[in-house]
């Protein structure tokens, strides 16, 4: 660790350092020399919360023109984004998973978990949110006040999502958008970032919802089978190229399954053939179960990366064989699906542990978990492999690499 200034006080901040307060009370420290911010004190280690009332005479706010929450003394007529109840923040104790409570569980819906929660002047960007589970998170956040990018392969389906939207409650509708995305293609993916730093300053939750399944062996346009591709390595290259986008209040929800608890692969000499197998090795259900334990390696390996920077990262599993499109492209499925549908969640209780792990002030400062059913739980002991988040990550890195030098255009 850095050594501090000394200084008489333990709680006194190091030159070049200031605290901030975040929409749900939660205290920051800024770092004004590196631009990087923190949970904790940078002395003592330990986190605040702001408790209480608004002094009187204090009113908060949304302003509409800068995008964020002020703070209005009517006797003064000062106005600040500064929290003035910041000088009496209180230590919390060190948080840790076990210690926080389980409030909703599989029968919950995301409606039930947004209740209450004012998400004005939040920003989220969800793939494949033109239907299923995507398309509930993101109605559900919208109707709450939330500004949402559907970030789909389809725009005239993501158009139709919004005008569903849009036809329940029309401000809501008003605040979503499309930009194309095809996780297909790598090209197609920088382009799209493009698109969105044009003309986005900050993402608030980045839901890497889609995904596809069943599929029979088919290569994308950079040449690797598609499962794996869609699922995992094209989400692994939007999430680094947006992270000038992301600060301490963004969320990142990655989307798995208990299907990577089947996953088949080495913890050792990890290869691109084992995660885009030729077509005379190929197993649908397999690369599916191998593409999700990706998602929940990169969810690990990414929060280790980033936990000094204040991201959160989470991996969810939104429930087993949901009603969705998921199984369109194979009639077996298709059958087993709609047998087992009576007794499965509905598109709103599995868009629930998406928009839990989201928006929960109570997992403000946690990183690197694994939900189900809106709890934590362990992740596979194959998932939880160090040597193997760190060989998954050099080797996304280094085929990212190639493939766009091996195809400049497309």
């Amino acid at each position: 660790m850095m050594a501090m200034p000394d200084s008489d006080s333990e709680d006194e901040l190091p030159p070049g350092w200031e605290e901030r307060a975040n929409d749900d009370g939660v205290v920051c420290y800024v770092n004004q020399q590196s631009k990087t911010t923190q949970w904790t004190h940078p002395r003592t280690g330990r986190s605040k919360r702001i408790t209480g009332d608004l002094p009187l005479g204090w009113k908060k706010y949304y302003d509409e023109e800068s995008k964020r929450f002020m703070f209005h003394n009517k006797e003064t007529n000062q106005r600040t984004n500064i929290d003035p109840r910041l000088a009496f923040a209180a230590e919390e104790p060190t948080l840790n998973i076990t210690q926080v409570r389980q409030r909703f569980d599989s029968c919950s819906t995301a409606l039930q978990i947004l209740h209450g929660k004012d998400l004005h002047g939040r920003l989220a960007l969800i793939t494949g949110a033109n239907c299923g589970i995507g398309f509930e998170t993101a109605r559900s956040l919208a109707l709450h006040g939330c500004d949402i990018i559907f970030a789909c392969r389809n725009p005239s389906s993501a158009a139709e999502a919004i005008e569903r939207i849009a036809q329940e409650r029309p401000t809501a509708g008003a605040r979503c958008r499309s930009v194309a995305l095809d996780l297909g293609s790598l090209r197609a993916v920088q382009q799209f970032v493009a698109e969105i730093k044009r003309s986005v300053g900050h993402v608030d939750y980045l839901i890497l919802n889609a995904g596809v399944f069943a599929l029979p062996h088919t290569k994308t346009v950079d040449g690797l089978e598609t499962t794996f591709q869609v699922s995992h390595l094209s989400h692994f290259y939007l999430t680094l190229q947006l992270e000038s986008l992301f600060d301490h209040r963004t969320r990142i929800v990655v989307l798995s399954s208990e299907s990577h608890r089947f996953a088949n692969l080495p913890v050792e000499n990890l290869t691109v053939q084992h995660l885009s197998p030729p077509a005379e090795k190929y197993w649908s259900m397999m690369a599916y179960n191998n593409a999700k334990l990706c998602n929940v390696l990169f969810t690990q390996e990414l929060a280790e990366r980033w936990k000094q920077r204040g991201i959160s990262v989470f991996s969810v599993h939104p429930g087993n064989m949901v009603s969705t499109q998921l199984s369109r492209n194979y009639w077996f499925y298709r059958l087993l699906f709609a047998v087992v549908r009576p007794f499965t969640k509905s598109l709103q209780q599995a868009a629930a542990t998406s928009v839990y792990c989201a928006t929960a002030n109570e997992l403000t400062g946690l990183s690197g978990l694994y939900f189900n059913n809106c709890y934590f739980c362990d992740p596979s002991k194959l998932s939880r492999s160090g040597a193997l988040q760190q060989q998954l990550w050099a080797l996304s890195e280094r085929l990212i690499q190639e493939l766009l030098m091996e195809h400049p255009t497309q």
